[in-house]
């Protein structure tokens, strides 16, 4: 068997500022870009659970570590103890492991659950404000339905948390949110996973051309594409430094420029240029997530990752070099020009490069409940292609690295001891499709018991019933 990292060039043989003015205001405004961070606070509360010891399990620690007939213990939502022979706390909830799996709850990356609900119909669709190719000043937040009953199926499928999107259609489509799977709540600042970055979601090839071209507008190339990126991010840089130079106005005035009027388009742009919002970026093929790169170079902003990545295998090491991830699919491939050059191994290539990041993602209402099996399809592929890949680092594309795409690494993604206990217990080996998840347990509360009902299911489950008023 072929070692992952030292083939990997074996493997892939053969593969191959204009700023424009901004207009000022009479007064310093009384917020700036950096009040957007605090809008729309999150309001998720940790439900409170008793302690849990899982005992003598397997379990994947997210990190790429397999550990047999092992414990896992958490209280008040943390990680307290990975080992065996653990002391469960004073009226622990004891689960006999015995034969189980447990592993970090799954993060996907790359959902439109909320704002694509269930049922799917035209009056659900609030995903895509195709309006203008830059609508960076819009939030997929808004948009999210906390009742959409996809949430209550990616829990069942071990989801413990996901970064919602807006779609593809747009050059800038706006921001994403991490959240929470939480059931029975009201608002979508109650799933708001606390402290998350937010992100901006890009998009380049064939969409924004697609639908923008269509109309006769820019962009109609890809060429275009990259025109308009350019112009949108050097105005977000002047909007930068004229908010810089306005805070340091002196009292009487003088020759420094006032505060820009509050520009929501900007702030967001504004916001990737200071470190603040993470770009997520969708795109297939491997030249034009190059030129993504170059223009991230020119502007002096990092790519979190780039999604569906259909081509990422032909450029993994300059990927690992920029410290970008990779948010794929097994096998979903072909289904248009840009994503025609797609190989079964993509995943597990681009893991194979150096401090290579590689991430199974969904972009998918059915494809979110059943991740891990997207995962042991890649791993498999990965290794008849003579990779040696563990099934506890398989694991790794699920939990740690969306974490770190995510920016909530310090929080989730691994079994770590002080981490928050997004915990499943799964009955037998996940990477299998006989598996299913028992218990999904999220900050250490019970989420989902298979075969147990623990709260109203959704209008949307039950169906319509004939009311009556019993007369």
């Amino acid at each position: 068997m072929l070692s992952g990292k030292t083939t990997w060039a074996a493997l892939m043989s053969g593969l191959a500022l204009t700023a424009c003015a901004s207009t000022g205001s009479t007064d310093t405004p009384t917020t700036t870009p950096a009040a957007s961070a605090s809008a729309f606070p999150s309001t998720y509360v940790r439900r409170e659970y008793r302690p849990v010891l899982i005992r003598g399990a397997t379990v994947f620690d997210g990190a790429g570590a397999e550990f047999a007939n092992t414990d896992v213990m958490f209280e008040n939502g943390r990680i307290t103890g990975v080992g065996q022979n653990l002391t469960a706390p004073a009226g622990a909830e004891i689960i006999d492991g015995a034969g189980k799996f447990v592993t970090p709850g799954i993060i996907d990356a790359h959902s439109h659950l909320g704002d694509y609900p269930s049922p799917g119909i035209q009056a659900n669709s609030d995903g895509n404000e195709v309006t203008q190719p830059n609508t960076a000043e819009v939030w997929a937040e808004h948009s999210v339905w906390p009742q959409d009953p996809g949430f209550q199926r990616a829990v069942a499928g071990g989801i413990t948390a996901l970064h919602i999107l807006p779609g593809s259609a747009n050059l800038f489509g706006g921001r994403g949110t991490t959240l929470r799977p939480v059931l029975g709540v009201a608002t979508m600042q109650q799933m708001k996973f606390p402290n998350a970055p937010q992100s901006l979601k890009m998009a380049c090839g064939e969409n924004p051309s697609r639908v923008y071209g269509t109309r006769n507008q820019s962009p109609a190339t890809d060429m275009g594409n990259v025109a308009g990126w350019r112009q949108a991010f050097a105005r977000a840089t002047e909007y930068n430094r004229n908010l810089e130079r306005s805070r340091n106005r002196p009292a009487n005035g003088g020759d420094a420029p006032r505060a820009p009027d509050r520009d929501l388009e900007l702030d967001t742009l504004a916001g990737v240029l200071r470190g603040e919002i993470r770009v997520q970026w969708h795109c297939y093929r491997a030249n034009e997530m190059a030129i993504g790169l170059d223009i991230a170079e020119e502007f002096d902003f990092e790519v979190a990752a780039f999604h569906h990545a259909v081509e990422a295998y032909k450029i993994a090491d300059l990927l690992a070099e920029h410290g970008t991830c990779a948010a794929m699919w097994a096998d979903w491939w072909g289904f248009k020009m840009e994503a025609y050059d797609g190989i079964r191994e993509n995943i597990p290539f681009v893991d194979a490069a150096e401090n290579g990041c590689a991430i199974v993602h969904s972009d998918s209402a059915v494809g979110i409940q059943r991740l891990n099996q997207e995962a042991a399809k890649a791993m498999a592929d990965g290794r008849r292609a003579g990779l040696e890949i563990t099934r506890a680092h398989a694991w790794t594309w699920l939990s740690r690295n969306p974490a770190r795409a995510l920016g909530i690494e310090e929080e989730t993604g691994t079994l770590t001891v002080g981490k928050a206990a997004d915990v499943v217990v799964w009955s037998a080996d996940p990477l299998s499709s006989y598996a299913v998840a028992e218990r999904v347990y999220m900050d250490g509360a019970l989420a989902h018991e298979r075969g147990a009902s623990r709260l109203p299911p959704s209008d949307f489950e039950l169906g319509q019933t004939a009311w009556s008023t019993g007369q």
